[in-house]
């Protein structure tokens, strides 16, 4: 057996249908192979998720190829997903046999010939080393630390992550010998569906696309409402700037969300399932229709699953980018061919979703975790995390912090030690000012609050919100006033608009941040005094659009507003009554003038101007009419004698 395309049958007969016989050296010897812990040839790793290509990637795996035939190396190069140490790629891992597979950092095209020629020499670079994958079946390089000895996974507890970036996410072979649908198989085998409700409540598992309803508790509506044809759907269209987990699940270990899906339909008594999953993720659409395909042929989809009288099929809907979609009947109405736009509830999905049919909406993460729960038990499951949130978590980290990526961590950790601990803390010494939870939905937490733990409850106390994962770090240069007009712009501009609360209330929350960001206009008397009052009606009008909204995103929609009012009140204030922006974000709040001892009246600054405002003759200092200025800055990046003075 060459590869793992020959070891079909002998996987379906050994692992699928039985329990794997350890004490059979022959059997374990091609588990090993399979797995790559036991490797003939070398083999080249290269993160190629969607973020690894991004920082070249494509260019990294081009250049190995032509290492490999330029030096007629006989080697395996495998494309794998995201670890999540996305800050650190492209990533390439070299394992060479009777040794560990070991993993370098910041792999460019160019460093690639001197990496490969010193490790197939037994020799490891002094630079760009990640970490060793430990395993007990090969040798240990030596003076090298475990890849998750590194401070960025070392608090982490990875079970949603656990093998992305680690496996071949093309390769359900790879997945079914590291014990993958075992889970599933055991379940239809020996589980009623109200036994896996029952299980799965027991373990304390919680929606992760930001509502934390009890899943089991859900997934009981469904499974006790009478109807002939049930529907499962996993929510893939995650629409929060600055998240990626969903993409980087299905992009790193595709089987892992089909298992997922399969035990949860058979758990409410779904035959038919769809992932609604958004057009701009090619790569992850690419690797789960491949994943889909690959389970059919092992019979793990389709009809009378390994004979147990068990139906399900899969189907992939994509979606056009529409935030709102991410609400449950928005989504709906959006597979089935309809503009998508929410309903009001009740009847909830549970009792009446999906063409009328009983349906549960669960997201990425959330399904991503039942395998695990199935194979070690609701008791250890519920081990993990606080009294009310149980697990982990995976946040997609971004914005001010030294480490960039994906963390999967147990609920209960603090935020600052995801930041600090984990994430390395704000670079150039900057002073951390803020990190926005929960995307567009959720709220800041302060520096007062680091110490809070990442749990549900304590959340929602100081006004954020777990929300789908989504957790971006500011540092002291962050307007918490243009954040909040983000954040509002971005909700505005994808309302569905069926609503009057959340078309035109966040379309006037809207104007206000404008209208205290922007310059005031000379002569309009009424300008300031419509700014105060603007002002007066935020938080009125933010309750206003929570309390009378149709669905969640349109009530959530105020929370980036009234979260920094609450804790940065004082920006707001002197954006309205000093009329600067400290941080120097609100570029129409500078004011520009010109250092007369510093100008050498070169003239250059007064032929960039857009709007003619720099006035002054030829080698006499020059002068900035501030009526006219539209504080474009151009004439500060022209400059040459650091003349310009910014206040």
């Amino acid at each position: 057996m060459s590869d793992t395309k020959n070891y079909k049958d002998f996987l379906i007969k050994n692992i699928l249908n039985s329990d794997l016989d350890t004490n059979n050296q022959d059997i374990s010897d091609i588990v090993s192979k399979i797995n790559r812990e036991k490797i003939e040839k070398p083999s080249i790793f290269i993160g190629t998720g969607t973020c690894g290509l991004g920082a070249g990637a494509d260019k990294t795996l081009e250049a190995v190829k032509n290492y490999i035939r330029n030096k007629n190396i006989d080697a395996d190069i495998i494309e794998t997903g995201c670890i999540g140490l996305c800050s650190s790629e492209p990533l390439m891992d070299v394992q060479i046999p009777g040794f560990n597979r070991i993993s370098f950092e910041n792999v460019t095209e160019n460093k690639v010939e001197f990496i490969l020629n010193e490790i197939f020499n037994l020799d490891i670079p002094k630079t760009e080393i990640l970490g060793q994958f430990s395993s007990k079946n090969n040798k240990n390089w030596e003076n090298i630390a475990d890849i998750f000895e590194h401070s960025f996974f070392k608090a982490q507890k990875r079970i949603v992550l656990k093998n992305c970036g680690i496996v071949n996410p093309t390769s359900i072979e790879e997945y079914i010998a590291s014990g993958g649908y075992k889970s599933y198989l055991k379940v239809i085998k020996s589980k009623s569906s109200s036994e896996m409700c029952d299980l799965i409540e027991e373990s304390g598992l919680r929606g992760r696309g930001g509502g934390g309803f009890l899943s089991g508790k859900k997934w009981k509506f469904a499974l006790n409402t009478p109807c002939s044809q049930k529907y499962l759907i996993c929510n893939a269209d995650e629409g929060d700037p600055g998240a990626f987990m969903d993409r980087a699940v299905i992009e790193g270990d595709p089987h892992r969300l089909i298992e997922g899906m399969a035990i949860a339909a058979y758990s409410i008594g779904a035959t038919k399932s769809y992932v609604y999953i958004r057009a701009e993720y090619p790569l992850a659409i690419k690797r789960l229709k491949i994943a889909i395909q690959q389970a059919e042929n092992y019979g793990l989809i389709g009809k009378n699953i390994f004979d147990s009288s068990v139906d399900f099929e899969i189907k992939v809907k994509m979606g056009a980018g529409a935030f709102v979609c991410g609400e449950e009947t928005a989504l709906i109405h959006s597979i089935e061919g309809e503009r998508g736009m929410p309903r009001p509830r009740p009847p909830f999905p549970a009792l009446s979703g999906l063409f009328g049919k009983p349906t549960i909406i669960n997201n990425v993460e959330t399904l991503a975790n039942v395998p695990t729960i199935i194979e070690k038990g609701s008791d250890w499951y519920k081990s993990i995390g606080t009294e009310n949130s149980k697990g982990t978590k995976v946040f997609a980290l971004s914005g001010k912090v030294k480490l960039t990526g994906l963390v999967e961590i147990p609920m209960g950790t603090t935020v600052r030690q995801i930041i600090f601990d984990i994430a390395g803390g704000i670079p150039n010494n900057k002073k951390f000012k803020s990190v926005q939870i929960g995307g567009p939905s959720g709220g800041c937490i302060t520096e007062q609050n680091l110490d809070i733990k990442v749990d549900y409850d304590s959340l929602i106390k100081v006004g954020a919100m777990m929300g789908s994962g989504g957790l971006v770090v500011m540092d002291e240069d962050t307007c918490m006033v243009d954040v909040a007009k983000f954040f509002m712009d971005f909700i505005q501009r994808e309302s569905c608009g069926k609503c009057i609360p959340c078309r035109e209330g966040t379309r006037r929350m809207l104007e206000i941040l404008e209208d205290i960001t922007h310059k005031p206009v000379n002569g309009n008397s009424h300008e300031a005094l419509r700014r105060f009052k603007g002002v007066t009606q935020l938080e009125k009008l933010a309750r206003v659009i929570k309390e009378t909204s149709l669905c969640g995103l349109g009530q959530t929609a105020p929370n980036p507003v009234l979260s920094t009012l609450k804790w940065f009140r004082n920006e707001y204030e002197e954006h309205i009554y000093e009329r600067t922006c400290s941080a120097g974000v609100c570029t129409e709040l500078r004011t520009f003038s010109i250092d007369v001892d510093k100008c050498t009246g070169c003239t250059v600054c007064a032929k960039k101007c857009p709007t003619n405002a720099i006035i002054g003759t030829k080698k006499s200092p020059h002068f900035i009419v501030e009526d006219k200025c539209i504080s474009c800055g151009t004439c500060e990046e022209v400059c040459k004698f650091d003349a310009i003075v910014i206040s």
